[in-house]
Order: C-alpha cells, then sequence, then structure tokens
C-alpha cells in the first residue's frame, strides 16, 4: 500500500512499482484513510510519507504497527531529519527514504523488509552515528568513567533512551542483535539496576543533567 497526499507522486510510484513486479493492493492520501484501507486489506509492505494532513505518517506508523504488527512500514519521505529517523525507528519501522531515493535503494528496502530485515541507507546512518559520537563526548566524564561503561555501551544508552528496538540498534551501530544484548546485561551491571526500565530511567536523568 502507497500512502502520500501528492497524487501525482503516488501515480508515480504505483507505476515504478508495478513495472518491478510489485502489487500496489491500496493507496491512501491521508493517515486516516491509511488506517482504514491497512484494515480492509493488510498489504504485506506500505510506503508511506511523514508529513500529512489529519494524521502524520509517525502517528499512523505507532497505531498500525500496535494493532497490525505484521505489517510491515517503510517511511518514504522529504524529510532527512535526524529526530524523525529515530523516531521512525523506535516505532517499529522496518526502512526510512528520502523521496530523491534511486529505484535500485527503493527495490532493495521492500525486499529488506518483506524478509524482516531492515533498511536505513548509509548516509542517513553515517550522519546518526556521527551525532551519537558527538552527543557522547559531550556526557559528564566522571559519570562515564565512574560507571565504567565503553563507548560503545554509552552509544546503546543513548539509543535505548530513545526507545529504539535492540534490532535497529544493531542495525545503526553495525553489530547483531545478540551483542546488543549481551552490552545491555554489561550496562544493567555496570550501573547496578536491575533491569532495562531503569537503564532508560538513568539514561534519562543522564540527559537531563546535560541540559541543566
Amino acid at each position: 500500500m502507497l500512502v502520500d497526499d501528492h497524487s501525482l507522486f503516488l501515480e508515480g510510484l504505483k507505476y515504478l512499482l508495478e513495472t518491478h513486479e510489485i502489487e500496489v493492493v491500496a493507496v491512501a492520501s491521508s493517515g486516516k484513510e491509511a488506517l482504514q484501507k491497512a484494515r480492509l486489506t493488510t498489504p504485506d509492505i506500505i510506503l508511506m510519507d511523514i508529513n500529512m494532513p489529519e494524521w502524520t505518517g509517525l502517528d499512523t506508523l505507532k497505531w498500525i504497527k500496535t494493532n497490525i504488527p505484521k505489517i510491515k512500514i517503510i517511511m518514504l519521505t522529504s524529510s532527512d531529519d535526524n529526530g524523525d529517523l529515530l523516531k521512525a525507528m523506535s516505532s517499529g519501522a522496518s526502512g526510512y527514504l528520502t523521496k530523491n531515493t534511486d529505484a535500485d535503494s527503493l527495490i532493495k528496502a521492500l525486499e529488506n523488509a518483506f524478509k524482516g530485515d531492515l533498511y536505513f541507507p548509509p548516509k542517513i546512518m553515517k550522519n546518526i552515528n556521527y551525532n551519537l559520537r558527538a552527543a557522547n563526548d559531550s556526557v559528564n566524564k566522571d559519570i562515564h568513567e565512574q560507571k565504567n561503561l565503553t563507548e560503545r555501551q554509552m552509544e546503546i544508552l543513548q539509543l535505548v533512551s530513545k526507545g529504539v528496538p535492540y534490532k535497529v540498534i544493531g542495525v545503526t551501530l553495525g553489530i547483531s542483535e545478540r551483542t546488543v544484548k549481551y552490552h545491555m546485561e554489561r550496562i544493567i551491571e555496570c550501573l547496578q539496576v536491575e533491569n532495562k526500565a531503569e537503564v532508560i530511567a538513568y539514561a534519562i536523568r543522564l540527559e537531563m543533567s546535560k541540559k541543566t
């Protein structure tokens, strides 16, 4: 299913996919219409814009992943904002593409989503990693040293605090989901807390301390 409030763009995208023998079962021009048609057609994958009337693409993404989790959703947007990307990742998106993406990358993203894998453009992920490192460099060094967290663990801590799933963290940092879980166990030990929820609470307090 394709979701975008620009009809000309929808028509072009539909034609492109059909030339690659990908069936388009429905199109929608708003978030609310997408919700209705998702219930009726339950497509394998939804390609959806972020900036739309009524419900935004991110709002629609959250609702669909909560209520029809088997549907894979790829955000296709003109926005390359890191904040939008992180929100999409934490809400369960299977991919994030800008509208100047070439056809090969689009098809690759669809193939990945269909197999249950994730696809985020290397350029965008490089940007995210750069910002994470910059954020980590600004973290209070005393806290860093006292808690004995490695740079990798601080990166994972930053992403976990934003609600990003382990699988997506693995893709972001170029490591396996199993490795992310291993680092989380070490983080829990180092912070002397009981579980992931307390790790997140610690990360939020850490972020607030940087702003005061």
